[in-house]
């Protein structure tokens, strides 16, 4: 008879002791994770903004400069005279979304054997990476100043812009159908009478 390999990587220590993680228990590891993440890349965001000297909001910005992050992807405005990012730090801020994506999808791939599982771990962990993104600008910076501030949100493969509110009324719908989906598949079969 075939043993049940199900998430052996879970199961078994040394001595046979069974470390099988519930649903339940993986969630909350992933929470955690996800929080400090999110926590960590808000810290990163005051660093870099401070280091390059961005200050303000995309509604702050002149016309000219709307224009060319817009159309060029690669011009934000930065403080002072006509400072603007250089296509070479646009490069950079590409790859850390890219990597960020990677953690990502690599925690979730390691979290569960079943592909619906891996994307229900994956928008699950997304969700609460960027509520706490947002938490932690809003802590450090007071930023976004209302839900209504144009944010750029992602610059892979352009620039995705829209207010605060959207992208977290997108992730609080990753975390509902990432927890309502592996909790139900934690459930037991129905049998019929």
């Amino acid at each position: 008879m075939r043993e049940d390999r199900r998430d052996t990587a879970f199961r078994r220590a040394q001595g046979g002791r069974d470390l099988a993680l519930s649903g339940r228990d993986r969630l909350a590891i992933l929470a955690a994770f996800a929080l400090a993440m999110g926590w960590l890349e808000g810290v990163l965001a005051l660093y870099l903004r401070k280091l390059i000297g961005l200050e303000g909001t995309l509604d702050m910005l002149d016309a000219r400069t709307r224009e060319l992050l817009l159309g060029r992807f690669a011009v934000m405005t930065a403080s002072g005279e006509g400072g603007h990012l250089s296509p070479k730090f646009l490069f950079v801020e590409q790859t850390r979304e890219a990597v960020t994506i990677i953690v990502l999808v690599a925690v979730a791939f390691l979290s569960a054997r079943e592909w619906r599982q891996r994307a229900a771990f994956f928008l699950y962990t997304f969700g609460i990476w960027d509520l706490a993104y947002y938490g932690a600008l809003w802590t450090l910076l007071r930023w976004p100043p209302s839900w209504g501030t144009l944010d750029l949100l992602f610059l892979i493969p352009g620039p995705w812009i829209a207010q605060a509110w959207i992208p977290m009324a997108i992730s609080l719908c990753f975390i509902s159908w990432g927890t309502w989906t592996v909790l139900a598949a934690a459930k037991p079969p129905r049998r019929n009478r």
